[in-house]
């Protein structure tokens, strides 16, 4: 993997585990979600439009448009459901099990439709990351004292791994048919469409009952950084795209695990007493762990 690559994707790690904790201590997780795609997307779109024009206008690739809008559909998926965990679970809990689980489900879709098979650091990587996992998440405990309301933040945390896994895969594709930049630009429309058409539609309807986690909403200052963060990171991930294979990016991003179970653990009071935030944080770098296994066996 290059090296310009592998920074890419850590100081994306990085951006990624701050706007998620900017998300959780929203005090509504889904209009904030709303907002700050809607900012980035502000801010990225003319920047494209320009670099296109700066590029002599070049045709643009229909095929390319087609997986911008279905990563767009996933994205929108993914913002709802990840809203959905936050304003129900802890950071710590709801961010290892959305990103940890990632990997997972693309490694049963390879085994289960593909007819793939796993090396033997593969086959470690994957237990590391289910122990891990069931660590963070203990869901044995959610079950029996935390309520259905706790329960919920695992389900979406789980529904939200799905979503990207799904976008990972056809990003991964996007940016090697259309530029980074210009792949990105109309994956954020689309994305902003469908995540404001189902977050208004889907309150209005009753569909979508998020709960609001924190109180009142956050300003649209804060939003805006929040947004901005987002963009930054996943702008760094779709050019490690486009210099290294899904398999050894996918994995690596997760480094951002260990910094939101962290400062969710420590910062947020999210765990009784330092052995306890001990245990989290660890169970969170074993995940991570695993997730580098799985990038080195490929």
């Amino acid at each position: 993997m290059p090296p310009l690559a592998v920074a890419l994707v850590l100081i994306a790690a990085v951006l990624h585990a701050g706007w998620n904790v900017l998300l959780k201590t929203s005090g509504d997780p889904l209009r904030t979600a709303v907002r700050l795609q809607a900012i980035g997307t502000a801010v990225l779109v003319p920047f494209g439009a320009w670099a296109w024009l700066a590029h002599g206008s070049p045709a643009i690739d229909g095929g390319g448009v087609a997986l911008a809008l279905v990563s767009g559909v996933l994205e929108a998926g993914y913002f709802v459901f990840l809203s959905s965990a936050y304003a129900r679970g802890d950071l710590s809990l709801v961010y290892p099990l959305a990103r940890g689980s990632a990997p997972l489900i693309a490694i049963a879709v390879g085994l289960g439709l593909l007819g793939e098979r796993l090396s033997g650091p593969a086959l470690v990587g994957v237990g590391c990351i289910v122990v891990g996992i069931m660590l963070v998440a203990r869901p044995w405990r959610a079950v029996r004292a935390a309520g259905r309301h706790h329960r919920g933040a695992i389900g979406f945390a789980l529904l939200t791994g799905a979503m990207i896994a799904g976008y990972s895969t056809v990003d991964r594709l996007g940016v090697r048919v259309l530029e980074p930049w210009l792949y990105g630009s109309f994956l954020a429309v689309f994305a902003t469409i469908i995540l404001t058409t189902v977050a208004v539609v889907g309150r209005r309807t009753g569909i979508i009952a998020t709960p609001l986690a924190n109180g009142n909403p956050t300003p649209l200052w804060r939003d805006a950084a929040t947004g901005v963060l987002s963009l930054g990171a996943y702008l760094l991930v779709l050019f490690a795209y486009s210099l290294a294979p899904l398999a050894a990016v996918a994995p690596l991003r997760e480094s951002g695990i260990v910094i939101a179970a962290a400062w969710g653990a420590l910062r947020l009071g999210e765990s009784a007493g330092r052995r306890q935030a001990g245990a989290r944080i660890g169970a969170a770098g074993l995940v991570v762990v695993g997730a580098v296994l799985l990038a080195v066996s490929h």
